[in-house]
């Protein structure tokens, strides 16, 4: 295999009840043109001995600065300007397991299929811009096959997808790489929107303040988790957050308990890395409470202060939400007492 896997949390989209929902909101009027859609899995594949300078440059083109981004991620720390650069992209495309990867992405990701994913990630930009209509709109979608590096990202207005980071738990890819069970579920075509969201809004809303406290890690992951919420309306909980639905129950049946555990003792305010980070971390579970305890239990806690803030505060834009800078505040207004 070319690289590790380096993961990030994803999530699943799936339809729920007819109930209203107040997040669902009208989106018919907003002019947003649909997303470019750019498949650098198939330039670099096409990339060879006799016509490396001619596919080099154009891809330089095409690309633009994420191809610099994308080169030296994985397959060059040096860039497109090294003297490595030729040799290793060379390398990487006449690499067996990569062969096999593209070919099977290909498969799997049809050009119909991509359009689909790309119509729905439009809707989530109409919908972005109309809870901030100021802030720059992704304009393109660039797929590609990262060696299993990393599933989104988001930069130079483009939304990146991992492909080969989506291939179904049944892969034998994943197998050789010995992928842990509670990743492996969920790396499959159902959990690229919410994953690809989820990237886009945690670089727009960065989480780069000099603030450790386990409050302020928890009320930002309840803002990211409201924001994704709202670009994707009709998502459920449980898939949303990547929860089964054994992990579900025990937070719904223990949400007083958990809202106990993190208000006692001052424990919101703890500012060890330790703590947080138990808190916070993907895994089976969250160790620090109980092996039945849900990993990353803190987003969901904040998720519930975060909506219950929206509910009793109805002056409360999404947008004046994720400005909010000062997470006591979310904290005090949103009374949020299960």
């Amino acid at each position: 295999m070319y690289k590790r896997i380096l993961f990030l949390p994803v999530f699943i989209l799936l339809l729920i009840g007819c109930t209203r929902n107040e997040l669902d909101v009208d989106i018919a009027d907003i002019d947003v043109k649909p997303l470019e859609i750019l498949r650098l899995e198939d330039d670099i594949f096409s990339v060879s001995e006799a016509n490396f300078e001619e596919k080099n440059k154009a891809m330089n083109i095409k690309y633009g600065p994420f191809y610099e981004h994308y080169v030296t991620s994985f397959l060059n720390k040096g860039g497109v300007n090294d003297s490595l650069y030729r040799s290793t992209l060379l390398s990487f495309n006449n690499d067996k397991d990569m062969k096999e990867t593209y070919a099977y992405v290909k498969k799997l990701y049809p050009k119909a299929t991509i359009e689909e994913i790309n119509n729905e990630l439009t809707n989530c930009v109409k919908r972005f811009k109309y809870h901030f209509p100021k802030r720059k709109l992704p304009t393109k979608l660039i797929t590609c096959t990262t060696g299993y590096n990393y599933a989104v990202a988001y930069t130079d207005s483009a939304l990146i997808l991992g492909l080969d980071m989506y291939l179904n738990d049944t892969t034998m890819f994943y197998k050789m790489l010995n992928t842990p069970m509670y990743q492996l579920r969920t790396m499959n075509q159902n959990y690229i929107l919410p994953n690809v969201v989820k990237g886009w809004m945690l670089t727009e809303f960065d989480n780069s303040q000099p603030v450790n406290t386990l409050l302020y890690h928890t009320i930002f992951y309840g803002k990211l988790f409201y924001a994704i919420n709202a670009l994707l309306p009709n998502a459920n909980d449980s898939l949303i957050i990547g929860y089964n639905t054994k992990q579900m129950s025990y937070c719904k049946e223990n949400e007083k308990n958990l809202w106990g555990y993190f208000a006692e003792k001052n424990r919101l305010y703890e500012n060890n890395l330790k703590t947080v980070q138990e808190l916070t971390t993907d895994g089976p579970f969250t160790g620090a409470i109980s092996k039945e305890c849900p990993p990353r239990i803190a987003m969901w806690v904040g998720w519930q202060i975060v909506r219950s803030y929206m509910k009793n505060n109805k002056d409360a834009t999404l947008e004046k939400l994720m400005n909010e800078s000062d997470p006591q505040t979310i904290l005090s207004k949103s009374k949020y007492r299960p």
